[in-house]
């Protein structure tokens, strides 16, 4: 039997749109899509965002998050991007620093927000053996201490709604470019 809660897992197949697990102390939030595209246009897609172009997805919030981020000391989203459709390890992107890059395949940032541990955001597009890219999309966070634990719990809500939101613009940007 089945429900329509079930659609969204049984189109994806064996995969699940959404995964929360911790791995020694980290915190690892995974979102997962199967978009119909070649992975060079979705990696094309997932380095373009930032900067003047925002983040498709609730760009007032990540505006909030880099007044907030300021007022606490932080960098905010002052420093935008380098190049609007190119980046290089070690650019900046707005509260990002790009950590690893593999062309065609994986962007990931580390954030350099004011925030009690460590945070990444990581893009994968994988070849589908039917000539679609698996979009991966992850969080990782390394709370410090209490408030680190804290500040996961209190906005993960949060976090959830945005980056899930993100996974979906990103396929949504797809079908613009197609």
């Amino acid at each position: 039997e089945t429900a329509w809660t079930d659609a969204l897992s049984t189109s994806q197949g064996k995969s699940h749109p959404a995964i929360l697990t911790s791995h020694e102390g980290m915190m690892i939030k995974r979102w997962q899509q199967i978009i119909e595209t070649s992975p060079q246009v979705m990696y094309k897609i997932f380095i373009g965002l930032g900067g003047h172009r925002g983040w498709l997805y609730a760009n007032g919030a990540w505006q909030l998050r880099g007044i907030a981020d300021r007022m606490v000391g932080g960098v905010g989203l002052r420093r935008g991007r380098r190049h609007p459709d190119e980046l290089r390890v070690g650019d900046a992107l707005d509260f990002w620093r790009v950590e690893s890059l593999e062309p065609d395949r994986l962007l990931r940032l580390r954030s350099e927000m004011r925030a009690p541990g460590q945070l990444w955001l990581q893009f994968e597009a994988h070849p589908d053996k039917n000539g679609k890219t698996f979009l991966v999309q992850t969080l990782f966070y390394a709370p410090r201490g209490l408030w680190g634990l804290l500040y996961w719990y209190i906005f993960y809500p949060l976090h959830v709604v945005f980056f899930s939101g993100l996974i979906s613009k990103l396929a949504k940007k797809v079908k613009e470019i197609i």
